[in-house]
């Protein structure tokens, strides 16, 4: 069909229905996996795929220096998510797993695990039922770019990695005070974390075979693998600073564990700008526009539209126009629908202004299936609109655009001539923000999760903060899954 005859419709309900339910996402974890596993009958993995009651699981690494505080960290995260805690010794202890036995006779023969006896080991464990049931948290490992490139081409990779870092005169000292409970394997400092039970208290031992010098050893041993390992996971890895209460190392690693990773997956903006006149919604819509390639859609730009084009629609809206008028939800409703309905839109997804301006507004754009996924109020003060769009001038002559304090003209002759465009008087613009107050609150109430800016900047600081939370997926709240 030739576009430029008929213009192409795509309802926008196919789009907007995937991401809700993350059908982009789930196809491309499938296809992952799929490569990964190479399945002899792919048709039959994919079905026993998609009834996992939850294949999107945490896949979590935690890693950093001798006495960092990974232990205790990787506890309270396990407790907090319910994923299954692994540890390097808890590998090689495995009873049952016949690979552990010889990794233990490899120990007790003063040698080395190898490589690939770590990768089964970390291998046998992840593919378990619990840990594809509710997800893993590895410590401690992987310790060398070996380990962590051998992990990577078995299809084991971490979706947060939590590097926690501290002084090594700091963790000289922890290590100094370390005490352990023999019988739970918790961990305690004579000076940081010492039990309040006196039972506890009594049974506590000091480790066998940490000093200060076999402690040296190890920082020395971990400094010079770190960065190589970390280099195997740079997109997915957060710096934690350990040297602080552990409260508040707990709530930074979670904030990080319930942030999104960035996907592959197709993602079609919706972005809705919304703030009083003057906040400078247009301008960022436009740079939002130009730089990703979205549709640019002013809700009043496309009523003159439909009234210059004749269309039916036009002409239901021409007489509320021409008289000043509000015009009817409805017929809003139309234009937009029919616009944002076209294959630029549906495919390459828009940045819209102007509308909606009430919360009746913002659910019929629900009710439509074209409910944005990033929604922004660009607040500013009363003040500063008045101060923005009151000294604005145009000069009838040439049509550029002077303000009296940002731009002023440059000759009497120019400032002679200039008009102030009937809109930007004092009391049209203290009108229009009587309008906006009265509904901001009950849309900022229907749109709970849309970001706030401060307007009152320059225009490229803002679009720096609008650009971050639109190319970067929303943090997950805590609790979600």
């Amino acid at each position: 069909m030739d576009e430029t005859k008929k213009p192409l419709r795509i309802p926008p309900e196919f789009g907007t229905y995937a991401e809700k339910h993350g059908v982009f996402d789930l196809y491309k974890r499938v296809i992952e996996n799929i490569v990964i596993d190479k399945p002899e009958e792919p048709l039959q993995y994919i079905i026993d795929y998609l009834k996992r009651e939850n294949d999107d699981v945490p896949q979590i690494c935690i890693l950093g220096p001798p006495a960092a505080g990974k232990r205790t960290i990787a506890r309270e995260v396990c407790k907090r998510l319910r994923v299954v805690h692994i540890t390097p010794e808890a590998l090689v202890g495995d009873d049952v797993n016949p690979v552990a036995k010889q990794a233990r006779n490899i120990v007790k023969a003063g040698e080395s695990i190898p490589v690939e006896v770590w990768v089964s080991l970390v291998k046998n464990r992840i593919k378990s039922h619990d840990c594809i049931k509710k997800g893993w948290l590895l410590e401690g490992f992987p310790q060398t770019r070996e380990q962590a490139q051998a992990i990577q081409a078995e299809g084991i990779s971490p979706k947060h990695c939590v590097v926690l870092e501290a002084p090594d005169t700091v963790l000289i000292e922890r290590v100094a005070g370390k005490r352990v409970d023999p019988q739970t394997g918790d961990v305690y400092h004579t000076t940081f974390d010492w039990p309040s039970n006196s039972e506890i208290e009594s049974r506590l031992i000091v480790p066998e075979g940490i000093t200060e010098e076999s402690m040296v050893s190890s920082l020395v041993e971990y400094h010079r693998h770190s960065a190589d390992v970390l280099r195997c996971f740079p997109k997915v890895t957060k710096k934690i600073n350990a040297d602080q209460p552990k409260a508040d190392i707990l709530a930074l690693v979670l904030t990080f564990l319930n942030s999104t990773p960035r996907t592959a997956a197709p993602h079609t903006p919706r972005i809705v700008l919304l703030g009083p006149t003057g906040a400078g919604k247009s301008v960022q819509a436009s740079l939002i526009a130009n730089k990703y390639n979205i549709t640019n859609l002013s809700c009043g730009a496309l009523i003159k539209e439909a009234i210059a084009d004749e269309t039916k629609i036009g002409e239901a809206i021409k007489p509320y126009v021409e008289r000043g008028m509000m015009v009817p939800d409805n017929l809003v409703m139309k234009v937009l629908s029919d616009r944002l309905s076209r294959l630029d839109a549906v495919s390459r997804g828009w940045v819209m202004h102007g509308f909606p301006r009430t919360r009746e507004q913002a659910e019929s754009l629900k009710d439509a299936n074209l409910d944005p996924n990033r929604v922004f109020f660009l607040d500013i003060p009363n003040d500063s609109v008045m101060e923005r769009l009151v000294l604005r001038r145009t000069d009838p002559v040439t049509g550029e655009r002077y303000h009296f304090l940002y731009n002023p003209p440059r000759t009497n002759e120019v400032k002679a001539r200039l008009h102030q465009h009937p809109k930007d008087e004092e009391e049209a613009v203290k009108k229009r923000l009587i309008e906006y107050h009265a509904y901001a609150e009950e849309i900022a109430d229907f749109y709970e999760a849309a970001m706030r800016i401060n307007a009152d900047q320059d225009p490229h600081t803002v679009f720096e903060f609008i650009e971050s939370m639109i190319v970067n997926p929303l943090p997950k709240k805590h609790g979600d899954d």
